[in-house]
């Protein structure tokens, strides 16, 4: 991954509390693993930023790089990697997740 990609990714990673990187928009998602991870976020009524790695190849394949973590979706909350759909998936069910946004101050 080249620097300037790592650097754009690691803006967009920290310029906002919540980040999903997923395949499509939040509206119309492109793969049921993305569709999964906006519908826990939005049931969480947690405000986020989206990317939609289909838009732009090289964040599809730096992001990757960038977390060590193989598939997308990817969340971030305040700049930190939380995981994928299956881990988000698990953290929600448990009440993980919901206490994880509380605990960083992310807005719902």
């Amino acid at each position: 991954m080249s620097e300037d990609v790592k650097t754009r990714i690691d803006g967009m990673v920290k310029d906002k509390d919540v980040v999903l990187f997923m395949k499509g928009s939040p509206l119309f998602p492109q793969c049921g693993f993305s569709s999964r991870a906006v519908a826990i976020l939005q049931h969480l009524n947690v405000e986020f930023d989206s990317v939609d790695v289909l838009q732009d190849q090289d964040v599809r394949q730096g992001i990757k790089t960038y977390s060590d973590w193989p598939t997308i979706p990817q969340l971030y909350v305040k700049g930190e990697f939380v995981g994928g759909s299956d881990i988000m998936m698990e953290m929600y069910e448990s009440g993980e997740l919901a206490e994880l946004m509380k605990e960083k101050g992310v807005a719902a």
